[in-house]
């Protein structure tokens, strides 16, 4: 395996790509009994056509949240209940562009190794147990129907979008996850479930070759080929609508308001306009800028304020919200102060105070074990690493934060979703 150390951050990385594809990631951490593994692979809710057995193919949306539901089931039992049989922590999240496995164990870490490698690259699926399932993730989804701060991001996207297949909400609707079926689930597991699709991350106290022969022992000595995806037209720059506003059963008025931007081109320079993004949300409108306070003084924001830079395949976006009697001020309160600050009104003592804030708050993460193997595997899917911010933030200029907030903080780009309290009717 190839050793990377990071001296001024003190950490070991050791990587590695097995002859069946997948990406090895092991950070040893040493005199620490508690260790974490994180098995993911590259694909996410959006990735709903792709190119199998020949042909186009299209699954409902939700199936991949639906698939991550059902990877537990196996012939022989239950996985979740394996693994908390050994006193592990176990758990599974899918995200737009992610789905992941993952667990924390202080003893029997190679047993329960051996159990999440196997169940998640294995997919057990029958017509009965699918079908049971339907039922739990509709009452899932109709929460999420019923929860504002959940409306009011996805009707967001909805206002922002109008091909990207983020409109859709994660876990789908109650109609597409209608028409999915036990072979459904065996042929998306089939196109994304390969190793050569995903990758390993492991962090405690170990030895990294012996991570590697469990990884070797327990998955596929091949790799097949990853599919091709489809993710529709070309998103144009322009929002679908600048506003979008319904009632529902809240205290207060809350909104997103989104700023809609460029999809970033991946590698150290897509992490390195990550970096910059992150900067210029705290440079704008963060908790230490000038903004933040103003508006806060005026009754305009509140503790709830917060948001920042977002990625996600195809596309990327400033996004921030919270409660706010008077949403569309704020907005015009941001998309003014990025005109002032572009127009040379900054002070660079506080730039050089947010800059030094961002690079500790990245530095403070890597206390997280689990928060070290999501970063990681994010980044191995973005052909980066993690542990390269510090040389970026070396890098990063006044004239980054400038220019970035000169292409992004537009009225042009920008799209307002509102939820106000229940008085009666929708309005668009």
């Amino acid at each position: 395996m190839t050793r990377i150390d990071y001296p001024r951050l003190g950490e070991t990385v050791y990587t590695d790509t097995l002859e069946n594809g997948l990406k090895l990631v092991v950070i040893p951490k040493k005199g620490f009994a508690r260790a974490d593994a994180f098995f993911a692979t590259n694909y996410g809710s959006i990735d709903t056509k792709f190119f199998l057995d020949g042909k186009w193919q299209t699954s409902p949306a939700g199936v991949a949240h639906y698939l991550e539901h059902k990877m537990f089931d196996m012939p022989s039992g239950n996985a979740l209940q394996t693994l908390s049989s050994y006193g592990a922590s176990p758990n599974a999240f899918t995200s737009y562009e992610m789905t992941a496995y993952y667990f924390t164990a202080t003893e029997y870490f190679d047993e329960c190794l051996r159990e999440l490698l196997t169940f998640v690259s294995t997919g057990y699926f029958t017509e009965e147990s699918v079908e049971k399932e339907r039922g739990i993730i509709s009452q899932e989804i109709r929460m999420y129907e019923d929860n504002p701060n959940s409306q009011v991001g996805e009707r967001l996207f909805e206002i922002m979008y109008h091909n990207h297949p983020v409109r859709v909400s994660i876990a789908g609707t109650v109609e597409s996850i209608s028409d999915i079926t036990a072979e459904t689930l065996y042929s998306c597991h089939r196109a994304f479930y390969d190793p050569s699709n995903m990758c390993l991350i492991v962090c405690g106290d170990f030895d990294p070759e012996h991570i590697k022969e469990i990884a070797k022992e327990v998955l596929p000595d091949n790799a097949a080929t990853v599919s091709d995806r489809d993710y529709g037209e070309a998103e144009p720059d322009s929002v679908v609508s600048h506003y979008c506003c319904r009632e529902m059963e809240v205290g207060a008025t809350i909104f997103e308001l989104g700023f809609k931007l460029p999809e970033t081109t991946g590698g150290r320079e897509g992490y390195k306009t990550e970096l910059v993004g992150e900067l210029a949300f705290q440079v704008l409108c963060g908790g230490s800028s000038r903004l933040f306070a103003k508006m806060y003084s005026e009754g305009l924001i509140n503790g709830t304020f917060s948001g920042g830079y977002e990625t996600i395949k195809h596309t990327s976006m400033i996004v921030a919200g919270g409660e706010s009697e008077q949403p569309e001020k704020v907005r015009d309160e941001l998309i003014a102060e990025a005109e002032r600050i572009i127009a040379g009104d900054v002070d660079m003592d506080l730039f050089r105070r947010l800059k030094k804030a961002s690079y500790g708050r990245h530095l403070s993460e890597l206390d997280s074990f689990s928060g070290i193997c999501y970063g990681m595997a994010s980044s191995v899917f973005d052909n980066c690493n993690l542990f390269d911010f510090a040389e970026i933030y070396d890098e990063i200029t006044w004239e980054d934060v400038r220019e970035f907030l000169k292409l992004a903080i537009t009225y042009e780009r920008s799209a307002l979703s509102v939820i106000n309290p229940l008085k009666g009717g929708d309005e668009e």
